[in-house]
This record gives structure tokens, sequence and C-alpha cells, in this order.
């Protein structure tokens, strides 16, 4: 069995089970780089450029790639992000966000950010009562819209489409005479040296804020993002209360954040 090193994770190339792990890995390059070229793909997965040129007509039929001479770009940028963010590590956040949701009890006001595990504990929050939920996120809120007993404030600000958010200090404005119980982040990643980190900074600069308006900050990550680091710190891990995870985490790792005095759930 060939195992392919990229530099996104490790793939084993098997037939079957591998097509549809490559063409996932092919939409990541293109959310990062924008295009990609059947010669780098055929070389990095090891496979023809029979099959490559297969993989993206499959993503452009998607809508999702578009094809062009020797190669394929993103279509749609922000939607392609999206989708990305939708498809990753669905069950690992279903279970997080229902831990998530657990933590709130009826009368809290709560931040929940544009990550899709925080859209993962807006699903479970309908059932909740006289809850104040603030979000920067346009799909937390589109989640909320059918829960009447649910008060919504959304932070203003320039629309970022790439994670359907609202950002901009400006935006930060009016909240400053709301106390927030709880404040629920995700993160491109987290380290004991960094904290919590992002990918956009415009994304950091409203959470960054937020962290300090929260009593309990609590992380929710699934296990890809432990001991990565974006290029942005909004939170350090002095600041955070506990990481909410799932069980493909790393122990060693876990064992590093414990030690600095955060509490890790993992579900």
């Amino acid at each position: 069995m060939k195992v392919i090193e990229s530099n996104h994770k490790k793939i084993e190339n098997t037939p079957d089970l591998f097509r549809e792990e490559r063409r996932q890995e092919i939409l990541e390059r293109l959310a990062v780089h924008g295009r990609v070229s059947v010669a780098e793909l055929s070389a990095t997965f090891g496979v023809s450029e029979v099959t490559v040129r297969a993989d993206l007509q499959a993503l452009a039929e998607r809508k999702l790639a578009l094809r062009t001479h020797g190669g394929a770009v993103a279509a749609g940028g922000s939607e392609l992000a999206l989708v990305l963010r939708r498809q990753r590590q669905v069950k690992e956040k279903g279970r997080i966000g229902a831990a998530g949701a657990a933590l709130v009890a009826d009368g809290d006001a709560i931040f929940l950010d544009s990550s899709s595990t925080s859209l993962a504990i807006a699903h479970h929050l309908k059932q909740h009562r006289h809850v104040t939920v603030v979000t920067n996120s346009l799909e937390v809120a589109h989640e909320l819209f059918d829960a009447p007993a649910i008060d919504l404030l959304l932070v203003g600000g320039s629309l970022q489409r790439a994670t359907a958010s609202l950002v901009g200090a400006h935006g930060l404005q009016q909240l400053q005479a709301i106390n927030l119980e709880k404040g629920f982040f995700g993160a491109h990643g987290i380290s004991c040296s960094a904290g919590l980190t992002d990918v956009s900074a415009e994304e950091a600069a409203v959470k960054r804020p937020l962290v300090a308006r929260c009593r309990q900050v609590i992380a929710v990550i699934d296990a890809t993002k432990w001991g990565r680091a974006g290029v942005t710190s909004f939170a350090t891990l002095e600041q955070v209360d506990c990481v909410i995870t799932d069980a493909g985490a790393p122990e060693d790792l876990v064992r590093q954040v414990q030690e600095a005095g955060v509490k890790v759930t993992i579900v």
C-alpha cells in the first residue's frame, strides 16, 4: 500500500477508498491556492493524469471547480470555502456542538463565532429559552431565525464572503454594555505557545475583544486543529477556560493544555 505525503495530511493510496479523500484534498488546495495543475496533482497523489482529469471533471460537474488547460481553478471562492467547512469532521462537530449547547443555561448571553462548530452549537440551542446569542455569523443567524425564544444580536461590519461573516472593529461598539456569560470560539489551531489562532486577521480582530468580554471562554475545536497555528492569535491559553474536542485529539497535546490549567472535555 503506498502512502502519499501532502501538506494537509497523510493519505493511503487505495483505489476505492482514496478517491473521495483525494478529491477533498484537491478542494482544499483550490481553497488555499486558487488553482491546481494536472501534472502536480498526478505527482503528489501517485495516480495517472487520466485519473486526475476525471477528479477535476467530477468537481467541475458539482460546480466546485472550473476546468482550465492543464488543471483547474476554484469556482466561486466563498462558496467553495463554505462547502469545505461544512464537510469536514461533520460527526465530530455535531458532538462538540451538542456538548457546547449543554453548557448554556436559560437566561445566558453568549457569543458564537463564525466557525462551523459554532454553527453546530446553534443547531442544538433551539430548545433553550431566554438566551441571547451575539454573533457575527450569517449562518448562525440563519440557523436560529426560527427560534423565537432566542434573542439574536448580529455584530455589524463588512461582509466577509469566505466565512459568511461580518467583520470590522466598528461593529463591536454596540457590545460595550453587554455582559457575555460564555463565548464559544472555533479556531484554525491551538497550541501552548500561540494559544487560539486564526488564518483571517479580520476574524481575529472581531474575536480578540470578545474574548475579553466573556466570563468563560470556551474553545470548540475538532482533533485536526491541535498543534496547528494560524497567522494571527486571538486568545492566549491563559484566557481559555475550557476546550471541547473529540476523541481523536492527540493525547500529548491535550495533556500539555491541561497542565496549563485549561479544562479539556473530550466527546
